[in-house]
């Protein structure tokens, strides 16, 4: 039996990594349009939303420019809030306005995730302490130095503490995603939308020839 639908948000800010919430996206918005009337048509209000600081165009680590649904203020509570990686948590770790705000969604959260390095975001907004969590594998030791509070495992794909998942680098997101649809709604919704995006992978170049 499917759970009750939750919102889902996705912060973005300047510097995240494309993959990093790109690949979420495409989970989460998967599994309910798989769950919707028209699950063929064009997607309405999936009730996932990229969330930011203003509604100005975001400039993400790669290039690409995208427009967020919401802001901060506009945003006082959700059921899944995730945190992506990307050069530009290295400020966003200090950004009073975003810690403030994942503080307040985050106490109600039924799920409160990152990818790669925003684990260094959850970090500076005091939701890893005393938690296992993970991180981008050229990151573990520099989150370790940083959140000396927390315990930062590596050469995992994703880590689950209570209700805190953080997941390592870029395609690693799309693992914990899935996971989560299973956790959120069913293991045979994950799987249905495991297939739809075709994610089985089979990195090229992965032997010795």
């Amino acid at each position: 039996m499917e759970k009750p639908d939750p919102s889902v948000g996705v912060v973005i800010f300047d510097g995240a990594e494309e993959l990093d919430f790109v690949g979420p996206w495409e989970v989460f918005t998967g599994a309910k349009k798989a769950l919707s009337d028209d699950p063929y048509g064009m997607a309405g209000d999936l009730g996932v939303k990229l969330v930011a600081q203003a509604h100005e165009p975001v400039t993400c680590a790669k290039g690409m420019r995208v427009l967020p649904h919401a802001t901060f203020d506009e945003v006082d509570a959700l059921d899944v809030v995730l945190v992506p990686g990307g050069i530009g948590t290295r400020r966003e770790c200090e950004n009073p306005l975003l810690l403030d705000w994942l503080r307040v969604v985050a106490a109600d959260a039924r799920w409160v995730t990152s990818v790669c390095t925003g684990a260094l975001v959850l970090h500076g907004a005091g939701l890893t302490r005393g938690r296992r969590i993970t991180t981008h594998w050229a990151f573990v030791e520099t989150l370790r130095e940083l959140a000396g509070n927390a315990t930062v495992l590596d050469s995992v794909r994703y880590v689950r503490d209570g209700n805190l998942v953080t997941a390592a680098g870029v395609s690693a997101g799309i693992d914990m995603a899935l996971w989560l649809v299973g956790q959120v709604w069913s293991v045979r919704l994950a799987r249905s939308v495991q297939k739809g995006i075709e994610y089985d992978p089979a990195p090229p170049y992965g032997a010795e020839v």
